[in-house]
Formats: structure tokens, sequence, C-alpha cells
């Protein structure tokens, strides 16, 4: 059987995909190498921006309980702090939860999932594309998104630019306990790096860091490392002496790239951080996972309608792509330069807050309107 979406990858781009393609008729299958539920390395907060299109989808994000964020709170390495509102405001909840509650919805709507497997080729001959799986099986589809995430084996297949030089960024993620607001989201800079506090559901909090492989390898370990660096900050000195971490060893990540990307590759579709990563302390990834994934399931639908060519859809998909987050990934490039050295660092936030309305022109610049 050919099916007419095959969709690589079940992070929340690809869920949010088969899911909306899946209730307008399609039929979907989704392969994913993991099996549902999984920790992913998120900073696990999403501007409301895409609470529109997760109703539209079914998806009841009240009932996951998530935590409602609407302040924000950003401290230089030496400590210096500045708060601000946010004018969206977003939520907290985790990626186990999410994902995994998609997932099921996904289900209901009839999505074929192939899970523990991971896609090795993807060709594409005939007007349609073969998928090559791990366990020797294949997979034929008219159309192909690729929602892979931030470095897959498929981008060396595919020969993409980025893949072929190295990436110096790590990121690990904890979840915790904290005595901390609920409503605030907290932005605290170290020696080459950041990291990120926000609730989630069921009291607990998210705590993900972004650094350098240097700074892992000055130290050893991750914990000497945090113990060195990110404790000089006092604000991350006191969440490690106070908090309860949930789980014995962190959730890492290397080799994340922050490189331009193509979102279209040998006419796959791609979305999510396989088509381009913002920077995560503009907190805006996985609204923009959504909202790609809304753009990519809107042009496959007037393609199946017959309303677009092949060519037609590919290139209205990149322009649609382009329009909504080219901006938002150069400034985040822009404003992380500003972040990681000690002394910047300090003056960045110095300079912040005596001039607030920079603080709410970054934000609203590297985040969207409500879709």
């Amino acid at each position: 059987m050919v099916k007419d979406v095959a969709v690589i990858g079940g992070g929340l781009a690809g869920l949010v995909c088969a899911l909306g393609l899946a209730r307008a008729g399609l039929q979907v299958v989704l392969v994913e190498k993991k099996a549902y539920p999984f920790h992913r390395v998120c900073g696990e907060y999403i501007s409301n921006e895409a609470l529109p299109y997760l109703r539209q989808l079914g998806v009841q994000i009240s009932a996951l309980q998530p935590a409602r964020i609407s302040r924000f709170m950003l401290t230089s390495p030496g400590g210096n702090t500045l708060y601000a509102k946010l004018d969206l405001g977003g939520f907290g909840v985790s990626r186990y939860t999410l994902d995994s509650y998609i997932y099921g919805l996904a289900q209901q709507q009839g999505v074929q999932f192939i899970l523990q497997q991971t896609v090795q080729e993807v060709n594409f001959e005939n007007d349609a594309f073969s998928l090559l799986l791990s366990n020797g099986k294949s997979i034929k589809a008219r159309v192909a998104i690729g929602a892979f995430g931030k470095r897959s084996n498929l981008d060396r297949q595919l020969q993409r630019s980025f893949f072929r030089a190295r990436s110096p960024y790590i990121g690990v993620k904890y979840h915790i306990t904290h005595d901390f607001p609920r409503d605030l989201i907290a932005l605290h800079n170290f020696k080459n790096g950041y990291a990120g506090t926000s609730a989630i559901e069921d009291g607990k909090y998210c705590f993900c860091y972004l650094t350098t492989r240097d700074n892992l390898k000055a130290h050893g370990t991750i914990p000497a490392m945090e113990r060195a660096i990110l404790c000089r900050n006092p604000h991350l000195r006191r969440l490690f002496a106070e908090a309860e971490f949930l789980y014995p060893q962190p959730e890492v990540i290397n080799e994340i790239s922050f490189a331009d990307k193509t979102c279209v590759e040998n006419h796959m579709l791609l979305c999510g951080d396989a088509a381009g990563m913002i920077t995560p302390l503009c907190g805006n990834g996985m609204a923009m996972a959504i909202h790609a994934a809304k753009i990519a399931t809107g042009k496959v639908l007037l393609y199946f309608g017959g309303s677009l060519t092949r060519l037609e859809l590919e290139q209205q998909y990149t322009l649609a792509w382009e329009q909504q987050f080219a901006g938002r990934l150069r400034l985040g490039r822009a404003v992380q330069g500003l972040f990681g050295g000690p002394l910047l660092s300090e003056v960045a936030v110095g300079l912040l807050r005596v001039v607030p309305p920079a603080v709410q022109l970054v934000m609203r610049q590297t985040h969207g309107k409500p879709f």
C-alpha cells in the first residue's frame, strides 16, 4: 500500500503534522525511533501563540494541567536581575506528557505508527517516496515530511551542508522540584552558556541549559562542570543547593547546530528543528515547531486537493516557512551573541535593565502572533 503521507520523526512537529493530516482524511504513517512516552532535551515552554491551532486539532492543553507562565526573569553571570512581563504569555508542560498525549490523539485519528525504527534512506522516484527502515522493510508514500530533529543520519544521506561542520554546543535537561514562582520563566547566564527554568505539570520544573563541549572537556564530568561554571551565577548556585533533582542522570544531547538549513530537501518537506533551530534563549522553539507543522499541513492538503503541483507545493511551503521563521532565526543568533561571555552578558543585562522597551521588542521579534 502507498500511504498518502509518511512523517519521519515523532517529535512535536511530526506529531502535529500527522494529527492534522489524519483529521483531514489522509492516510498517514509516522516513523519514530523511540517508544512513547519518553523524555527529550527541551525547555518545555510553549508560547500562547500556538493555542488556537492546538484547539483546532482537538488538543486540550488544560487536561494536562500545565503551568501558566506570564513573567520573565533574566540574570547575568554575576547575579544581576531583570524582570519583564510576557506579552502573550505561555504554558509549561513536559514533552514526556505532551508528546504522549498527542500520540494518543493521532492514533485515534488512524495514524499508523512504526516505533523503535529509524529511516535509513529516503528516495524519490516516479513522483513518490520510498523509505527504507532499519528493519529492512520499506514504506511508500506520495508525500514525505521530515521532522527528524536537530541532527540525523538522514542529514548525511541528503548531504546537507550544516552536517559537515561540527557544532560546539551541548544541551542538558533535568526535571526538578524547587521553591520558585510558577508563573515565572527564568534565563540564567554563565560562562559560555545559559540555563532556563520554568514550571511544568505536577508541581515540577524543567531545568535545561546550553553550553559548549569545551566547558565540559575542561572539567571532565557534567557535575564537575556545573559546580565550577554554572554555580558561579548565584541564582544557579542556589538552585543546585536547594532543588530536588527528580532523575539520577540528566538527558543530554550534543552537536546542536543553529546554522542555516533548507526546509525542502529531495522533494521532502522539512519542519521543526530539521528545517532550522532557533536559539533556546528565545524560548520559542516549540511554538515554531507547531506553526511549521500547521503550514506544512495546509500546503499538503492543497496538493492532495489538486490546487498545487508538487513544484508549487515545495515553492509555496518554502516561501511561507521563510516568511514566518527566517527573520526570527537570524535575530535569535544575534541575541545569543550577546550572552555567554561573562563581561558581555553583564553589559547586556545592565543595558536591558535601563531600556525595558528593548526587552519587549526582542520578544516580539522572536515570537509570532496567535495562529
